[in-house]
């Protein structure tokens, strides 16, 4: 993290997972004789990065794949299109791979 930190360059050095946190939650229940009991809950959240419109969004990580919280996966958030974005990243991985090994192109220039 304290190399991310020093040389993050939005070109180069781009973090879709941002961090983990946890959000506790207190309750209260009524038994049946009327005696009241609060209760506590912990949820945890992971605060993410969209990779389609660059905004910071909150999601439950017990509503996630646990393999997905990472920098290595997509993520999209609740405001933009999921398939709209997965057809357009589509096209550009099909470029890379399609393109044979002996090509002189440069392949961050696609």
């Amino acid at each position: 993290m304290l190399f991310i930190e020093q040389f993050y360059n939005l070109n180069v050095n781009i973090c879709m997972f941002i961090e983990e946190y946890t959000i506790t939650k207190r309750y209260e229940r009524h038994s049946k004789l009327g005696k009241s009991h609060t209760y506590w809950r912990t949820n945890t959240v992971v605060k993410l990065r969209c990779d389609s419109c660059g905004a910071d969004f909150d999601r439950l990580r017990g509503k996630m794949d646990p393999k997905r919280i990472s920098n290595n996966y997509f993520h999209v958030c609740s405001n933009c299109d999921a398939k709209k974005f997965a057809q357009k990243t589509g096209i550009t991985r099909k470029q890379i791979w399609d393109m044979p090994a002996s090509s002189n192109l440069d392949v961050s220039k696609i």
